[in-house]
């Protein structure tokens, strides 16, 4: 039972013995280190930490030899070679007036950072989403009787050249009247049944590459053990087909794609955390995103290229919202990838 509370705790729990040497690990110790517990117990602290802040492991000595509990902050590197921020809690556990054992608590900071971020990130988008959501519905009122007007005009008129103009107008009527429902975004629920992600994805590549016209090459690196997810099958293949024809559109039709499914643990998306996620990560070799750019790239009318209407993205984010996910992207020159995150089963607040 305790083992089942303790891996259940946000709070990364590590138990070493007087010499310093890893005797337990919580599940959240696991998450921020990278590893098993079968791998990392037994490891002595100066391994685990031998490429972090010196301060850590003299302040963990200082612990144990004096009897003093102590509170830390410290960047360390986990087992892949990630650096992680977090808080660090030392507590000397006493028998006999002797330290038998060190608790160390670790809360990964870096991590609320990002979820205050991803919050704030996505009030500001969804204010400017519902902003042009209104400009619109202003747009599209109009539009509709101005479209009327020009069919009524076309039967009354004779002339073949003025004919011509009066088709300009409906066609012109009915290009805006599609930008405007996709600058709406979804406009209906998502259905949700069981499908395999892997199902999805293969769809994406097969359209993609079949418009593709260049030397595009799509890599697939697909975890097989994911199970199914609950997801709306149209909506998801919308959302991450525009994610990848964004990536193909950044490598300007002739890079090299890499679509990558991983199982993650503990993964919070909002205020909730979610036991396991399933991540898909599109990576391209493109030019990356500006800097600049990347503080918008989710925002609607937003696009780095002339010919953009800057919906893709937007409308992609619209549509993993409603599946409870998530979308972060990080970028440089020749490496870009945006990462989806969507649920397995249901989160815990």
């Amino acid at each position: 039972m305790h083992k089942r509370v303790l891996d259940n705790l946000t709070t990364a729990i590590l138990l070493f013995n007087r010499d310093l040497t890893l005797t337990y690990i919580n599940a959240a110790g696991e998450i921020i280190l990278a590893d098993s517990e079968r791998h990392l117990v037994g490891h002595n602290a100066c391994q685990l930490f031998k490429l972090s802040n010196p301060s850590l492991l003299a302040n963990l000595k200082q612990c144990l030899t004096m009897a003093e509990p102590l509170v830390d902050y410290s960047t360390i590197f986990n087992r892949m070679g990630q650096s992680v921020t977090i808080n660090l809690s030392a507590t000397p556990l006493l028998q006999d007036d002797q330290v038998q054992e060190v608790l160390v608590e670790l809360q990964q900071i870096d991590n609320h950072l990002r979820i205050t971020k991803d919050e704030q990130v996505l009030a500001q988008q969804n204010t400017a989403r519902l902003l042009v959501r209104g400009l619109a519905h202003e747009i599209k009122n109009p539009l509709g009787g101005l479209r009327g007007a020009a069919q009524l005009l076309d039967l009354e008129l004779q002339s073949p050249e003025l004919k011509e103009y009066t088709q300009i107008i409906i066609a012109e009527s009915d290009r805006l009247q599609g930008l405007m429902d996709k600058m709406l975004g979804p406009n209906k629920l998502p259905n949700k049944k069981a499908l395999n992600i892997h199902e999805v994805l293969e769809r994406v590549r097969s359209v993609v590459q079949a418009e593709s016209i260049g030397n595009l090459s799509i890599q697939c690196d697909y975890d097989p053990s994911i199970p199914d997810i609950h997801a709306d099958k149209d909506q998801l293949i919308q959302a991450l087909l525009n994610i990848t024809r964004n990536a193909v559109q950044a490598t300007e039709g002739k890079g090299h794609i890499i679509i990558k499914t991983r199982i993650h643990r503990h993964v919070t998306i909002g205020r909730k955390r979610h036991k396991l996620t399933v991540k898909c990560d599109i990576i391209d070799d493109g030019l990356g995103i500006e800097p600049e750019m990347m503080k918008q790239i989710f925002y609607p009318m937003v696009t780095g290229r002339a010919d953009g209407t800057g919906l893709g993205l937007s409308i992609a984010q619209a549509l993993i919202n409603q599946h409870d996910g998530l979308i972060e992207c990080s970028s440089e020159l020749g490496h870009t990838v945006f990462s989806i995150f969507l649920p397995l089963g249901t989160g815990n607040e």
